[in-house]
């Protein structure tokens, strides 16, 4: 706007505060001194052509599918088609978790989403004595190629896209997943999906890692450089700020630290060798919708623009797909809760449409019943629905970027942008992320944003519907799905038997010419994929490469 225009602004919105605005507050006082986001930000009464004075149509929107990406990755968005819907799922054993999917197929499911175990994640065989009660429990048991091979029983891994969330032992898995398709007659070049490869925000936030920094990101960029060769569709990383907010941090830390990861990941490819113009286009990121509706559609946006500025200007990408940010989201599991379980079907809701509003390019909505237990049919269907409603009956998917323009959507999308840029220069003063986790910066500014939500939350400041106001006598909900205990000791039982039919001299070669190559530079993907086409469990090869590589042992000082 010209200069002489937003003087005028001023001029008449002062004029409203001293004469309408006084009249109602002297009457009608609001319900606050002061409004706050959720990530703690005050929030302004009215936000006017004011608060974007210098802002310039081109630089800070432009058009979809354009430098800066502000308005979304491609020019018609959900006019061209709906974003991927991806139900994050997986329990017991392969057997239940290859039904479930199937169910979630029929039910018009676009898109698989893979949970393993806890020992799976951290590469442990079901028999292993760390993996004691813990084996299906918060995904499916995967040991061997054998599981992957039921897993996708009657599935056809050239007509769906498959998300993994897997982060040390990624390779493994993408290995078992690609065999799988060998053994489909399914070519690598059409493979379509996802593994999450995230090692720093295990650091961080989430805690399943098994190697240190440097193995780990030597592992990353393997496979980085294996991809862009062998499986040009898959993306190679799915860099994730949602278990970082799910730790409790802020949207603007949640944008910080997830591209401050980013930036780690690209600089260990380039310094591995690698032009970032090969394999930048197949990074992908992984955010949390929280409950904040507008302040998550900014922050979306900020973390969009933001990005391709990183990667132009920083690293000099000059692919346009290279800059470009595209990412899955999930509805946020910490916002659930146990008391009122239906409320959460109205969260979710709320958090989905932020999403899309957002621009994001696949989509998992929680189930109502996830704070009790792992969901049931009847839930996750819900869930499911909830995205094809918003995607059918809504109408906010007809247009690009509803919300651009909105006065207090680009205050809040500057404003994160440039809060979250001030963290990401603190990192790099620190000497980059993995310094800044090993004084354990990053994780103390999420624990004391965690804090200070949780102590809103007791003192009342910050309502929770059904947790802290509104509360019910309620009893506790029936029908929630419970994980046989004896998935445990079937599955040992399968994994034993496999041991013994299998040709162990080509288990023992395979991993003796792996544990050859961990000691040189050589790529390892095509010697781990060696060992999964002999049958190799998960545990022997991450034994292996425990042997050489060493274990992480967390060591922070706070």
């Amino acid at each position: 706007m010209e200069k002489e225009e937003i003087k005028n602004i001023k001029q008449t919105k002062e004029q409203w505060e001293n004469t309408i605005l006084k009249k109602t507050l002297e009457k009608f006082p609001e319900r606050k001194e002061k409004f706050f986001t959720g990530s703690g930000k005050e929030v302004a009464r009215l936000y006017t052509p004011i608060d974007l004075e210098d802002f310039e149509y081109e630089k800070n929107l432009g058009f979809p599918g354009n430098y800066p990406f502000t308005r979304g990755v491609q020019p018609t968005m959900y006019r061209g088609r709906f974003w991927t819907m991806r139900q994050y799922a997986g329990f017991g054993t392969a057997e239940e978790s290859n039904r479930r999917y199937r169910y979630l197929l029929s039910q018009g499911q676009t898109g698989l989403s893979i949970a393993f175990d806890l020992p799976t994640q951290i590469g442990y065989d079901s028999d292993h004595p760390m993996s004691m009660g813990e084996v299906g429990k918060v995904g499916v048991a995967i040991d061997s190629l054998e599981d992957m091979e039921i897993l996708f029983k009657d599935i056809p891994l050239d007509k769906v896209s498959t998300s993994m969330t897997i982060n040390a032992p990624a390779a493994i898995l993408l290995a078992m997943y690609m065999v799988v398709a060998e053994k489909q007659n399914v070519s690598p070049d059409k493979l379509k999906g996802t593994i999450q490869n995230d090692i720093l925000k295990e650091y961080i936030a989430r805690g399943t890692y098994i190697f240190p920094p440097a193995p780990s990101m030597r592992l990353i960029t393997d496979i980085f450089k294996f991809c862009s060769q062998e499986i040009p569709l898959w993306n190679t990383i799915s860099i994730s700020g949602y278990h970082i907010r799910e730790a409790g941090s802020t949207a603007i830390q949640e944008v910080a630290f997830t591209l401050a990861d980013g930036i780690a990941y690209v600089q260990a490819a380039r310094d591995a060798g690698l032009d970032i113009d090969e394999f930048a286009p197949r990074l992908s990121f992984f955010f949390n919708a929280h409950n904040d509706l507008l302040e998550e559609v900014a922050k979306f946006r900020a973390a969009r623009r933001l990005w391709a500025k990183i990667m132009k200007e920083r690293f000099g990408a000059k692919n346009p797909k290279s800059q470009m940010l595209r990412f899955h989201t999930q509805t946020a599991g910490c916002t659930l809760t146990a008391q009122q379980p239906d409320n959460n079907i109205i969260r979710v809701t709320l958090q989905a449409l932020a999403a899309v509003l957002g621009g994001t390019q696949s989509l998992h909505t929680n189930s109502r019943d996830e704070a009790l237990a792992l969901p049931n049919e009847d839930s996750v269907r819900i869930a499911l629905r909830t995205q094809q409603i918003l995607a059918y009956e809504s109408g906010v998917a007809e247009t690009v970027d509803p919300l651009a323009g909105s006065y207090y959507v680009e205050t809040l999308t500057n404003e994160i942008e440039e809060k979250a840029l001030e963290y990401i220069d603190k990192i790099d003063k620190l000497g980059g992320v993995i310094t800044a986790i090993e004084k354990g910066f990053i994780q103390q500014e999420i624990q004391n944003s965690a804090y200070q939500y949780q102590k809103e939350i007791e003192e009342n400041k910050r309502i929770v519907v059904g947790v802290n106001k509104f509360q019910i006598n309620e009893k506790y909900p029936e029908g929630l799905l419970r994980v046989n205990p004896e998935v445990g000791r079937r599955q040992i039982e399968k994994l034993h038997a496999l041991k013994k039919t299998r040709d162990n001299q080509k288990v023992q070669d395979s991993l003796t010419d792996l544990e050859k190559a961990a000691k040189s530079d050589a790529n390892l993907m095509p010697y781990i994929l060696n060992c999964v086409r002999a049958y190799v469990t998960l545990g022997e090869i991450c034994d292996v490469l425990k042997k050489e590589f060493g274990e992480y042992k967390e060591s922070v000082k706070l």
